[in-house]
């Protein structure tokens, strides 16, 4: 299985809902990393990404953007392969 890292705060109902699908794949560990308790994580995060709304979703290493970035790569039958990596 794929290594998830999820930019995210605590709130977030985006956030929620990306962790929500990536668990009905199958996905048992994601790495969040809490912009809302490091503000400088933040920082990184917009660096790294380009973006500044959570949450930012890695898998492997690969960014693929948001909830919704997320979801349209599931419906495109894309998101399966990205996670037996």
């Amino acid at each position: 299985m794929a290594r998830i890292s999820m930019y995210s705060t605590a709130v977030c109902p985006y956030c929620i809902r990306a962790e929500q699908l990536l668990r009905s794949k199958g996905v048992t560990e994601i790495e969040k990393i809490r912009v809302d308790l490091q503000p400088e994580l933040r920082v990184e995060m917009t660096e790294k990404t380009g973006r500044r709304t959570v949450p930012q979703i890695y898998i492997n290493d690969e960014h693929v953007g948001g909830f919704d970035d997320l979801a349209a790569l599931n419906r495109a039958g894309k998101l399966d392969p990205l996670l037996l990596k």
